[in-house]
């Protein structure tokens, strides 16, 4: 931690606490000959697989801890303190009992879920799940004997109906993959812990900076630290950050299966964070901008994004968060293939890949199938979800008005060809 340290009775602003969370060594940093023990602005990154005991003793005394409680000095799969800095950051973010890094978010999702929901237990999973989280329920849990059941309800009332004596968990995903309908997170939680059901939430969408699911009833929260927090698309990471009566489970299922991070990637991640307040910022006053923008665009039919009134859920973003993430989607009216690639090869400020969060914005279209949400619109179209980057927002309007524009173009060209 730096010298110049805040007050003991301070409670720092986030842009503050992200500028300092995860710099305090839990052993402390090694002293010099002189005996001073050197403070630095980034913890040192440390690589390691052996870690060696100086005695017997001390040998004896680290065996005997359990593994799941992931011991500090033990073998490099149970994290080094490059480990212990970034699970400590974000437990202190998500106001959570302790945090759980994973090689990727698909990870913590997948060992949240195999920890929670014991063999022969129902599932409640919302339909607008993260794809291959869908994939693991439909093709793993039900393996294991779990009976999975998607919803579509967004509301407490909803999905209480659903639960059953045997439901072990829910699974959140708010706002929802692809079509970003936000679920009424407090009460459902209420609802589900009055019956003993866990609640586990994706909050990649918006990070501790927008919500902090912990603080609003749910069990665990699971990150794609890929995205947001680690913010330059240059690694893969995940988190699951858990209260008092999850920890044990998920940290026991995690060392079962062998769960570990890089700790290259966890060094990025820490990184990340001390300027993902700022980014979130840009990130969303963007989208904002881009989502507005795009609904009053003929050749767009639909906008799905939490920040459109009149969207899923749109009542419980402005009660529930504080902000909006660069992510949303639209749907383009239905044209030929053709038509369609103009749109996408046109672009110069946007790429065309998966992911998101990171500085550079990015377009990907949709399968239909991929989304139940798109029942919604008539007649089809192609459903593009956006991820609003860092540049400046005049650019990227203009690279979508002349991608836009390129379409009315080829269609007036196919339609002059037919003509003569």
């Amino acid at each position: 931690m730096s010298h110049r340290k805040l007050h003991a009775t301070a409670t720092p602003r986030q842009d503050t606490a992200l500028t300092r969370v995860g710099r305090s060594s839990p052993h402390g940093p090694a002293c010099d000959d002189a005996g001073i023990s050197p403070a630095y602005a980034n913890p040192p990154l440390v690589r390691a697989s052996t870690v060696l005991a100086g005695s017997l003793r001390e040998w004896r005394e680290r065996a005997a801890l359990p593994t799941r409680d992931k011991p500090a000095a033990a073998y490099g799969r149970f994290g080094t303190p490059t480990t212990q800095a970034f699970e400590s950051a974000m437990a202190e973010l998500e106001s959570a009992h302790r945090a759980l890094c994973f090689p990727s978010g698909l990870a913590a999702c997948t060992i949240s879920l195999l920890a929670l929901a014991p063999p022969g237990s129902h599932v409640l999973i919302t339909a607008s799940v993260y794809w291959p989280v869908r994939e693991f329920a439909e093709e793993t849990l039900t393996q294991l004997g779990c009976t999975v059941e998607f919803f579509n309800e967004i509301d407490a009332d909803g999905i209480a109906a659903r639960l059953r004596p045997d439901t072990s968990v829910v699974y959140l995903e708010s706002p929802g993959s692809l079509t970003f309908e936000v679920c009424d997170v407090d009460h459902i939680a209420a609802r589900c812990h009055a019956a003993g059901v866990r609640v586990v939430m994706d909050n990649t969408w918006a990070t501790p900076v927008l919500f902090r699911p912990l603080e609003h009833g749910v069990d665990v929260s699971v990150q794609s630290a890929t995205k947001y927090i680690c913010g330059h698309s240059d690694c893969i990471l995940g988190v699951a950050a858990c209260n008092e009566e999850t920890w044990r489970a998920v940290a026991t299922m995690a060392t079962r299966f062998g769960q570990t991070a890089s700790p290259d990637d966890l060094y990025q991640g820490l990184r990340g964070l001390r300027t993902l307040g700022v980014r979130m910022r840009q990130h969303g006053a963007s989208a904002v901008t881009l989502a507005h923008w795009l609904a009053a665009r003929p050749e767009v039919m639909h906008v799905f994004s939490p920040v459109m009134p009149g969207h899923p859920g749109h009542a419980e973003w402005k009660r529930l968060y504080d902000g909006a993430s660069g992510v949303f989607s639209f749907v383009l009216k239905p044209v030929p293939e053709a038509v369609l690639a103009r749109f996408f090869d046109s672009l110069r400020a946007f790429g065309i890949g998966l992911s998101w969060g990171g500085f550079e914005s990015l377009v990907v279209p949709v399968p239909s199938g991929r989304t139940l949400a798109m029942q919604q619109v008539q007649g089809g179209g192609q459903l593009v979800r956006i991820a609003a980057g860092l540049e400046a927002i005049e650019d990227l309007v203009e690279d979508l008005r002349q991608a836009l524009d390129s379409m009315i173009d080829v269609s007036s060209l196919a339609l002059s060809a037919q003509v003569a």
